[in-house]
This record gives C-alpha cells, sequence and structure tokens, in this order.
C-alpha cells in the first residue's frame, strides 16, 4: 500500500466535538491526495471519545457514514493510545484500492479525575489500580528498574523533553509551537511521580489525524507494518524496564521491509513519557541493550544529527491525543519523506519508522514508510 495523503489539526483545547477534529483531518488528506469522500471504498476509524460533554455515541461508524455521505464499509478499532496505529495496520491489510484511516478525540473535555478516569480503563483496574498505579506511577517504577540494571540518569531523560520540546517550537501543529522550553525549566519542574517530572510527562490534548491509504503508487510507500501485544497486568510481564511488544512489532516491520534498524534515518517513538523513549531506543535497535543513554548524549538524534527522532515535538511537546496519536506519527514522517517540514526537516530523509504504544506497553505498532524513488 501506498500514501496518498495525510492530514491533521492543530493539536490543542479547543472544544469542538470529537468526531469534528476527525472530520477536519480527514478532509485534509483527501484534499492532499486530489480525492474526494465517493472514491473511498472503506473506512478506518479509532477514537475513545464516547462519553462527556454529552457527546456519548455507541454507533460511530453510521456517524462517520452520514459525515461523508458513503455507504462502504467503516470498521472501528479502538486501540487506546495505539489506536490510530492499530487502525493504520488493520488498513493495511482490508485489500480496498483507496481506504480512509482517520482518528478524532476530545480527550480533555471534562474534569481532571474523571479524564484521568478514562484514560486509566486502559490499564488493569483489579490489582494495580487499587495499589494507586495510574500511568506515572507505572512508568516511575519500570524507570526505576531501567535506571539501577543499566546506570542512567534523570539527566538523559531531561535532554529527552529538551530536544522534543525544541523540535515542537518549529512545529505549527503542535501545542508548543513558539513556546520555548529551557534545559533548565525542565530539570526544575516538580516531581509528578518520583523520580519522574511534570517535563517528563506529555500531555492529553484535543485533536484529529487522517491518511489516505491506496494501492496506486505514490511517492510514499508502506514498506512494513508490526503489531503484537502484551499482558494487561504490567508486573506479570517477563520483564519490566523494556516493552516486549515493540521488539516484536519491529522484528515484523523490518523483516517486511527488508531492512535494518540502521537503515531507518527519521522515526517517530511514543514518548507517551521520556522513560519510553530512551529504553525504545533499545526495544527497536536503534541502541544495544542497556546503551540508549548514550544515543540522546551524542546529539544524533537531535535535529541536523545523523538520525531524528520526534521531529514532531513526539507526545511530549506535540501533545497526545490518545488515538490520534498514531496517524499524528504517519503525518509527520510522510511529510518527512516528501521534504514538507520547513524547520524541521531531516536531511536525507527516505525511510522513516512509527513506534505507537497502547497503554503502558499492552499494544505496540511499528510502521515503516519508505520513500519511493
Amino acid at each position: 500500500m501506498y500514501i496518498k495523503g495525510v492530514g491533521m489539526t492543530k493539536f490543542d483545547y479547543s472544544q469542538k466535538p470529537w468526531w469534528k477534529f476527525a472530520y477536519e483531518a480527514a478532509l485534509e488528506a483527501l484534499e492532499d491526495a486530489k480525492m474526494r469522500s465517493s472514491q473511498l471504498d472503506a473506512i478506518v476509524l479509532s477514537t475513545i471519545s464516547n462519553a462527556g460533554g454529552g457527546e456519548h455515541q455507541t454507533h460511530k461508524i453510521s456517524l462517520i457514514s452520514d459525515l461523508f455521505k458513503t455507504h462502504v464499509p467503516i470498521i472501528e478499532t479502538p486501540s487506546v493510545c495505539s489506536g490510530g496505529g492499530v487502525a493504520f495496520w488493520t488498513a493495511n491489510r482490508l485489500g480496498f484500492k483507496n481506504i480512509l484511516v482517520l482518528s478524532g478525540e476530545k480527550a480533555v473535555d471534562n474534569r481532571t479525575e474523571i479524564t484521568t478516569d478514562l484514560i486509566m480503563s486502559a490499564a488493569e483496574r483489579t490489582v494495580e489500580q487499587t495499589e494507586g498505579m495510574i500511568f506515572p506511577a507505572q512508568n516511575a517504577l519500570i524507570w526505576q528498574n531501567y535506571m539501577k540494571k543499566y546506570g542512567a540518569t534523570m539527566d538523559d531523560l531531561s535532554l529527552i523533553a529538551y530536544k522534543n520540546h525544541q523540535n515542537a517550537a518549529l512545529n505549527p501543529k503542535a501545542y508548543y509551537y513558539k513556546r520555548t522550553m529551557t534545559l533548565e525549566d525542565i530539570k526544575k519542574s516538580p516531581e509528578v511521580a518520583s523520580p519522574l517530572r511534570l517535563m517528563d510527562c506529555s500531555m492529553s490534548i484535543n485533536g484529529g489525524a487522517a491518511v489516505v491509504l491506496t494501492q496506486e503508487k505514490t511517492e510514499v510507500e508502506v514498506a512494513g507494518s508490526g503489531f503484537a501485544t502484551d499482558y494487561l497486568l504490567t508486573f506479570g510481564r517477563e520483564e519490566t524496564d523494556h516493552f516486549k511488544a515493540t521488539e516484536l512489532a519491529a522484528k515484523i516491520a523490518y523483516e517486511q521491509a527488508g531492512i535494518s534498524p540502521k537503515d531507518i534515518n527519521v522515526a517517530e517513538l511514543h514518548d507517551a513519557f521520556t522513560p519510553i523513549e530512551l529504553f525504545s531506543y533499545e526495544d527497536l535497535g536503534f541502541a544495544p541493550r542497556g546503551h540508549g543513554a548514550e544515543l540522546i548524549r551524542s546529539g544524533k538524534i537531535n535535529l541536523g544529527g545523523e538520525f531524528p527522532i520526534n521531529s514532531s515535538g513526539g507526545l511530549k511537546a506535540k501533545g497526545h491525543p490518545i488515538s490520534v496519536t498514531g496517524l499524528a506519527q504517519i503525518y509527520e514522517i510522510t511529510k518527512q519523506l516528501r521534504g514538507q517540514c520547513g524547520e524541521r526537516q531531516a536531511k536525507n530523509a527516505s525511510i522513516g519508522l512509527c513506534q505507537n504504544i497502547g497503554g503502558a506497553g499492552g499494544s505496540i505498532t511499528v510502521n515503516i514508510l519508505r520513500k519511493v524513488k
């Protein structure tokens, strides 16, 4: 499959309905593809927006049919934070000529405790949450295990956050566009779940993203697409300092693309928390086990470096609208491969990777895009 069009709204706290974010992104993707909705053969949707603000709607696929005035098959693939990636993986396997993949979220539309409860429905509720294991706490414990085992430091995480905020300042669709953040600001931000600070955590945000996939040859090919899952009970897994599902999904994607990690020259990783980006360098094969910190210290993954990671600003500084994130990653890498990213353009971008994570490593997609010569 090939990518014919991409679209994305600005990530912000505007209070439009979730479907309007999805619709606006889809219109941009269709315009980018120079297509009409009547030319679509199928649609794949992912969103968790189903309560709050008077928007409760369980028959979302019929709503999408109404919006686009179409009667084609529409599939909904909810998978929380990895929803966009799972929708993209699904669409690549349907066998239709032209497919619209879209997502929209009004993730922030209620009191904090209600939004938090909705987000935490993506984690184990009986054992872990009764012990206070919300996502910041889970990721803090994973990071503590990693630090003890490999010797990485909080300064390494600060470099990741700083890099991503610098990149977001150049991205007009990122929440932190033109908003500067110093390394000192990051290091002095308050602790959320020790030792993680506020600036180690991504922000929930509202937004939409969409992709038009086609069997027709375009300038960007889907070279590989992997998907793997892991147990909901985080601390019942084989190891607690890496995500096995990333390794499994990446292996599939690399094999399909016929490449190795060293061939990737631009990537979007799921930095919901800065430690995830660091150990994902290792899970994806960009660095040996225990040596991910050396990659961020080297500067190789900064803009202007050999291998930029999260040129969009990542979830950390672009924002994380739950299901939308995976498609927003596809949007960024497609733009990079086309050479359309302006000030944040990676040099010689020809093969890009997107890693999208659901929950604390419970469902993960790795998608590889390649510029067609």
